[in-house]
């Protein structure tokens, strides 16, 4: 719902602010007065088209901000129409495109009139209003559409073309035998060659290595030696007795070590056809790497994948009738649910259109016809709105209506008999060339559409104007030889009187006001109850 409205240098208004509730809410004043650059302001709230002609004479730009909560959530919009260049566009302070705007304009906004931020005049729209209308359940469809689109996709992936599947499968082949022969036992084989090849190319300097380290421990006079002579001088002096069993300990591990060091040492032999072969086996798998993956591992399971991708090009035959079987029961299952959904569409189209029509009636428009075409093909997804506003007239598409007041009464009508609506609705222009009954059956669809929505009208009708939970009235003054309008909510005498000025024009007579009182009833005393 739109909150609050902020404009500057928009037009004939200067400065402008308005604080806006739910409900019906009437705009009126003198012709000329801004009325229209109200809605105008809304518009490009949510993605209207910008003109420079909008701005103020003698300002550098316009501004317009509104304050609009969506489903709990605040959004401050403002959109800044320079004088000279492109207008900008803000949510929450940041920039943000007109696409933006129109997309947060398309769930909480519709304008009725003269302007073309209308959701129903596309034909995705129109035919979502007629599906919530009929109830249409498109859940057997859409899971049908779901399960062809998988199987599509499997024989898709099988390959369709004979030719490029041979190719494949002869690249496959030999990647696989390429890999099979290759025998990789892990996705660590590479580390330990490195490491085996290590030990291998320095096999010499790694026994001298040892045998230096195991002369310093179990030659005469060295470590072992050493510890020992420790040992025994300590052993059974009682200052000492705590030393006696660290040295026992520490004598112990240098004799492990000594043992394994000789082990090792011994074991380290140079091995030159060993080290060719670990050599040659690691440049195989170099190369796998650059062929197949970064890491060993990767090389693993690109052989795993492609195993699997042979083994599914080589069943293709078997897999595809298997999958053209499936397809021929889900294409079955797809054009049935189809037509289920193009059934409902169709059975209706011709209800919708025949309430809709009533309401016309009600609305000045007792002439009017309402078509609404479904498609010929399932689903029957080109649904169009289809409106002959007189006698004599072809049905044409909403879009095409050349009357703002005619189309806007066409949107009141649908727009009573569908249950889902954003949550404000803009109507200008929706009581042209109307009046007596038809004024305030206008007036009464208005305010039971305020019942569920918040409904902005401009109006110059009293009868509707008084059916109104909230009255603002737009007018212009001019000082210092500039035009300036401005909006004030009325309350009140205030309100009895504005509704007497549309009653009888300036001729402000107790005639006129009585007849005011009379039409406004209860809301007299109160224009935001």
């Amino acid at each position: 719902m739109l909150h609050e409205l902020h404009i500057e240098s928009l037009g004939v208004i200067d400065t402008l602010d308005l604080v806006l509730g739910s409900g019906l809410t009437a705009l009126t004043g003198e012709t000329g007065a801004g009325k229209t650059m109200l809605v105008e302001a809304i518009s490009l709230l949510v993605g209207g088209r910008a003109d420079a002609t909008m701005v103020r004479p003698n300002c550098a730009e316009a501004r317009v901000e509104g304050r609009f909560v969506v489903d709990g959530e605040e959004y401050v919009v403002a959109r800044v129409i320079p004088a000279d260049g492109r207008s900008r566009a803000y949510i929450n302070g940041r920039l943000a495109t007109v696409g933006n705007l129109a997309e947060l304009g398309e769930g909480c906004v519709d304008l009725h009139g003269q302007h073309a931020h209308q959701s129903l005049l596309s034909g995705r729209n129109q035919r979502e209003a007629l599906d919530r209308f009929c109830h249409t359940d498109l859940m057997p469809l859409r899971a049908a559409r779901s399960i062809l689109s998988e199987i599509d996709a499997s024989l898709s992936a099988l390959g369709g073309d004979s030719n490029a599947r041979d190719r494949e499968l002869d690249l496959l082949r030999f990647q696989v035998e390429e890999l099979n022969a290759a025998a990789i036992t892990g996705p660590g084989e590479d580390v330990q060659l490195d490491s085996e090849l290590d030990v291998l190319a320095r096999a010499v300097e790694y026994r001298e290595m040892g045998a230096v380290a195991l002369a310093a421990l179990a030659d005469d006079d060295r470590a072992l030696d050493g510890v020992g002579a420790a040992l025994q001088a300590l052993t059974g002096r009682a200052p000492y007795s705590h030393l006696e069993e660290q040295l026992r300990g520490v004598a112990a591990e240098l004799a492990d070590v000594a043992a394994e060091l000789r082990a090792r040492a011994d074991g380290i032999e140079e091995n030159p056809h060993r080290l060719a072969e670990v050599r040659g086996r690691l440049q195989l798998l170099r190369d796998l790497r650059r062929k197949y993956g970064e890491t060993l591992a990767g090389v693993v399971a690109f052989h795993q994948s492609t195993q699997a991708r042979l083994a599914e090009l080589e069943g293709y035959e078997q897999r595809v009738d298997e999958l053209e079987a499936r397809r021929t029961v889900a294409i079955a299952a797809e054009r049935a649910a189809a037509a289920e959904v193009a059934a409902a569409r169709r059975n209706g189209a011709d209800a919708l259109a025949e309430q809709v029509e009533r309401h016309l009636q009600a609305l000045a428009m007792a002439n009017a016809k309402v078509a609404i075409v479904v498609g010929e093909s399932d689903p029957g997804d080109d649904v169009a709105f289809l409106l002959a506003a007189n006698p004599g007239s072809p049905l044409l598409p909403l879009a095409r209506v050349a009357s703002g007041g005619e189309l806007a009464r066409a949107m009141l009508a649908l727009r009573l008999v569908l249950t889902e609506a954003p949550e404000t609705l803009v109507f200008d222009e929706v009581d042209a060339g109307i009046g007596g009954a038809a004024a305030v059956a206008v007036g009464r669809n208005l305010a039971a559409l305020g019942e569920r929505h918040q409904v902005l009208v401009v109006t110059h009708l009293p009868q509707v104007a008084a059916l109104a939970r909230r009255h603002v009235v737009v007018s212009k003054h001019v000082a210092d030889g500039q035009t300036r309008a401005t909006a004030k909510v009325l309350v009140g005498e205030q309100r009895i009187d504005e509704v007497a000025r549309m009653l009888s024009g300036d001729e402000l007579g107790e005639s006129a006001r009585r007849h005011a009182a009379d039409l406004l009833g209860p809301r007299a005393g109160n224009s935001s109850r």
